[in-house]
C-alpha cells in the first residue's frame, strides 16, 4: 500500500509508524499498550486501499474509530485533541509563510501589512520580522483586555469588546504594535530627569550629560529608548530650550549675537564657528532620529518637536528652573528656535527628512498675534517652502505636542524632580468609532427608510444620542479596561519611563477617535460643505462626546475626542462598510481624517479654515483636528499673512500648508513643489513626497489605497480668494 503525505508526496505505507503513535496516546495517560488497535487499523485500510493510496487524515481517522470501537475513550479523546493542536501548529505555519511569500512580492511594505505605516521606507528582513507577528498581537491584546474587563465588570459581558471589534463600529489603533504586551500610545515627555540622571532610569548607561556634546549624544539614545515603550510619536518640546542651555555654558549667555566668529584653534585645517558648530549638532541629532530603529521594526522613532512664540514662553517656562539654579532666557532661544527651523528646512534641500513634525505655537489675542515677531517669522518661514505646523490660542492653556493632538494642560507647575509638569501630556489609549457604521446600524434600528432626514428635522436626536451614549458606555469600560492593564505594567516595571519620571501615566488621555465623519453626515442628506446643517452636525456628534467624557472622569482615566490620523483606518473602514452592505460613497475610497472632504474641489481653503473653526470644533471637540490645507504652490508672505489671520479669527487652532515635494531618483536634486522634470538633470524620475497626514514621507511607500486617495486630492490655488 501507499500513504500520500500532506504535502502530495506519495511514500510506502509503514504500519510500525502507526503503531509509534498510537502507543504513545497510550503512555500519555498511562495505559497499557492494546496491540489490536494497530491490527484494526490495518485491516480496515488493507480492505480499501489496495490500489490507490490511503491519505494522512485518512489513517488518522481510522485510528480514531478504532480506539472508540474497542472502548478506550479517553486515548481517543487524548488522541483527538493532539491532533487538532497539530492542525492547529500546520495551519499557523501555513498562514505565516503565505505572509511571508506575499510580502516578497508586495511592491511595498504597505501594502502586505495588517496594519500599514509610511513611516516603513524599505522592504527587507528585518521589517519582515516586526510585521509577521501583527495578527498574533492582535489576538494577544484582544484577550488581555476581555481578561481584565472579566476582572472589573463581572456583570458585563467582556465579549462584547471583541463584538464591537469585529462589527467594526470601533478600532483600537496600534492594536498590533508590540507582542503580549500592553502599551501606551503616545506622549510628550519632560526632559528634566534626563538633566539630572541622564537614561539609566530607563535601563541606559549614561548618567546626565555634561555639555553640549554628551547632551546631544545622549538625547539620540533618549529618544531610541523612550520610543520603544511606545507605540507612536514620542515629542521633546523642551528639546531646544535645553540645547540652548548647554550652548550658553559652552559659550556664554550671548552666544547667539556672536555666533559668526571662529570657535576653532589655529591647529584645525577647517575653520568652525559657533553657529557651524551648532548646526553640526543639530545634522548629528537629526540625521540620527531619522534611522530605521530595530526597536520599531525599522522604522523611524516618531518625533515631534515644539516651538513658542513669547507669551507661550513666558507661560510655559516663566517659573522653570535648570538644575543650576538659572532660568530660561527668551532671547537666546528665540534666536536659537529661528535658527533651527531655517537649517532643518534648508537641510531638507540635501535629504528628505521625516522627523521631527514640527508645532509652533502662537498666542493670538484682541486681533492680532502677541507677538507680531515670530508671527511674522512663521509666515516668512512659509514662503521659503518649510513644512509644520501652526496651533493658535487665545491663552497659553494647551499644548499641541503630537502630529495631530490638541492636549489641554491640567497643570503647568515646575518642580525639580520632574521639571515643567506642564509638557507631560498625550493619548496612552486610543479606540476610534466609526461613525458612518454608527449612525446607518442606528437608522435601522428605527426601520426608517427616509435616511435624507437630518435637514428636515426627522430625525428623533434625543433616540440618537442615547444610542451613541450606549456605545461610548462600552468603550469607557474598554478604556478602562486597557487604563488598568498599563497599570499592571507598570506596577511589574515594565514601563520604566514613568517611573522615572519622563511622562505622568495619570496626565495622558484616554482618547476617542472619530473617523467617518463625513461620511455619517453624507448619509444623513447632509452636504458636508461650509452649511448650518453640517456644523450643526458636527457640534451634536461633537458635543455629546464631549459631555460623556467629562461625566467618566476620574482620578485615573481622563478622556479627550480627536479626529484621528486613521492612515491604515480610513481605507479599513471603507473597504469593511462596503463589503457589509452599506452605503459608501463612490468619489472617495476611504473616510477623510478631516471635517472637510480634501477630494472636493467646490470647498475652498477660506471654508477649510472655517470648517476647522469655532463653529465646527471650537469647544466642541476637546481633542482637536489638524487642517491639511493642501496648495499647488507656495504662497507669498502677505498671502501667508492673511490666511494665518483669517484661521485665528475663526478658531482654526491646527493647521499646516501641504506642497508636495519632489526628489529625482537620478541626480538626487531636492525642491519643495511637485515637478515631473529634473531642471538639473533632466531626468523624468521624480519621487514625490506628502503626507498622509503628520509626516513628510515618500507617495511611493504608502499603501495602493494611500496613493489613489493622494491622487484624488484638491491642491488649491488661493491667489484668487487672496
Amino acid at each position: 500500500m501507499k500513504v500520500q503525505k500532506r504535502t502530495g508526496q506519495i511514500v510506502d505505507f509503514d504500519l510500525e509508524k502507526i503503531g509509534n503513535a498510537i502507543k504513545k496516546a497510550f503512555d500519555s495517560k498511562q495505559v497499557e499498550y492494546d496491540p489490536a488497535i494497530v491490527e484494526s487499523v490495518d485491516k480496515s485500510i488493507s480492505l480499501t486501499y489496495t490500489n490507490v493510496p490511503v491519505s494522512v487524515e485518512t489513517i488518522q481517522d481510522y485510528v480514531e474509530r478504532a480506539l472508540m470501537q474497542f472502548g478506550y475513550y479517553d486515548i481517543a479523546k487524548t488522541f483527538i485533541l493532539y491532533r487538532e493542536k497539530r492542525k492547529n501548529i500546520r495551519d499557523w505555519v501555513a498562514g505565516k509563510q503565505k505572509f511571508i511569500h506575499q510580502y516578497k512580492e508586495s511592491s511595498n511594505t504597505a501594502n502586505a501589512t495588517v496594519d500599514d505605516n509610511s513611516n516603513v521606507s524599505g522592504k527587507n528582513i528585518g521589517i519582515l520580522n516586526s510585521e509577521i507577528h501583527k495578527q498574533d498581537n492582535i489576538l494577544i491584546n484582544r484577550a488581555m483586555v476581555m481578561d481584565k474587563l472579566k476582572e472589573l465588570y463581572p456583570d458585563f459581558d467582556s465579549k462584547n469588546y471583541e463584538r464591537d471589534l469585529v462589527h467594526h463600529i470601533i478600532y483600537k489603533n496600534d492594536e498590533s504594535s508590540f507582542a503580549g504586551a500592553i502599551a501606551p500610545y503616545c506622549c510628550s515627555i519632560t526632559m528634566y530627569p534626563f538633566l539630572t540622571g541622564g537614561i539609566k532610569g530607563i535601563g541606559g548607561l549614561s548618567a546626565a550629560p555634561k555639555n553640549l556634546d554628551s547632551f546631544c549624544g545622549m538625547y539620540i539614545n533618549l529618544i531610541f529608548a523612550a520610543s520603544a515603550m511606545f507605540a507612536g510619536a514620542v515629542a521633546t518640546s523642551e528639546f531646544l530650550l535645553y540645547f540652548d542651555w548647554f550652548s550658553r555654558k559652552e559659550w556664554g549667555d550671548d552666544y547667539w549675537q556672536k555666533s559668526d566668529i571662529t570657535i576653532s584653534s589655529e591647529h584645525c585645517l577647517r575653520k568652525k564657528t559657533i553657529k557651524g558648530q551648532i548646526h553640526q549638532y543639530w545634522q548629528q541629532v537629526i540625521y540620527s532620529i531619522n534611522q530605521p530603529a530595530a526597536a520599531r521594526g525599522l522604522q523611524s522613532a516618531f518625533v515631534n518637536f515644539s516651538y513658542f512664540d513669547k507669551p507661550f514662553f513666558e507661560g510655559m517656562f516663566g517659573d522653570f528652573y535648570f538644575p543650576d539654579g538659572s532660568q530660561p532666557i527668551w532671547a537666546s532661544l528665540n534666536w536659537l528656535q529661528k535658527e533651527f527651523m531655517m537649517w532643518f528646512n534648508n537641510e531638507r534641500l540635501r535629504c528628505m527628512l521625516t522627523f521631527p513634525v514640527e508645532s509652533f505655537a502662537l498666542v493670538y489675542k484682541d486681533g492680532k498675534f502677541v507677538d507680531e515677531e515670530n508671527a511674522k517669522f512663521v509666515t516668512e518661514e512659509y514662503a521659503r517652502g518649510h513644512s509644520f505646523f501652526i496651533y493658535i490660542s487665545d491663552t497659553v492653556d494647551s499644548l499641541s505636542s503630537c502630529c495631530r493632538l490638541k492636549n489641554s494642560l491640567q497643570i503647568k507647575e515646575f518642580n525639580f524632580t520632574n521639571g515643567n509638569i506642564g509638557v507631560q501630556t498625550g493619548s496612552k489609549s486610543v479606540i476610534s468609532l466609526n461613525l458612518s457604521r454608527i449612525i446607518q446600524d442606528y437608522i435601522k434600528t428605527t426601520k426608517n427608510t427616509d435616511i435624507h432626514n437630518w435637514c428636515n428635522c426627522n430625525i428623533n436626536k434625543e433616540h440618537l444620542e442615547k444610542y451613541i451614549i450606549e456605545i461610548l458606555e462600552r468603550v469607557y469600560k474598554y478604556h478602562t479596561a486597557y487604563n488598568e492593564l498599563l497599570w499592571d505594567m507598570y506596577d511589574a516595571g515594565l514601563l520604566p519611563v514613568y517611573k522615572a519620571g519622563f511622562i505622568n501615566l495619570n496626565k495622558q488621555y484616554l482618547t476617542i477617535g472619530l473617523n467617518g465623519l463625513n461620511q455619517a453626515a453624507e448619509f444623513l442628506g447632509i452636504q458636508c460643505s461650509n452649511n448650518k446643517d453640517y456644523a450643526s452636525f458636527c457640534q451634536y456628534i461633537f458635543s455629546i462626546i464631549k459631555k460623556q467624557n467629562q461625566l467618566h472622569k476620574t482620578n485615573r482615566t481622563t478622556y479627550n475626542t480627536e479626529q484621528v490620523p486613521a492612515e491604515s483606518l480610513a481605507i479599513k473602514n471603507y473597504n469593511w462598510d462596503k463589503s457589509d452592505g452599506y452605503w459608501v460613497p463612490t468619489d472617495t475610497n476611504l473616510y477623510a481624517s478631516y471635517i472637510f472632504k480634501p477630494n472636493d474641489p467646490n470647498t475652498s481653503i477660506l471654508d477649510k479654515i472655517v470648517m476647522h473653526g469655532n463653529n465646527y470644533i471650537g469647544d466642541y471637540l476637546d481633542g482637536g483636528a489638524a487642517a491639511h490645507l493642501n496648495l499647488s504652490e507656495h504662497l507669498s508672505v502677505t498671502q501667508y499673512e492673511k490666511l494665518l489671520k483669517y484661521a485665528a479669527e475663526n478658531g482654526c487652532q491646527y493647521l499646516t500648508f501641504n506642497v508636495p515635494n519632489s526628489e529625482c531618483d537620478d541626480c538626487g536634486f531636492i525642491t519643495k513643489a511637485p515637478i515631473k522634470e529634473c531642471p538639473h538633470c533632466g531626468s523624468t524620475h521624480i519621487s514625490l513626497y506628502d503626507r498622509i497626514i503628520g509626516y513628510l514621507t515618500k507617495i511611493r511607500n504608502w499603501s495602493d489605497g494611500r496613493q489613489k486617495e493622494q491622487q484624488n486630492r484638491v491642491y488649491e490655488q488661493v491667489s484668487e480668494h487672496l
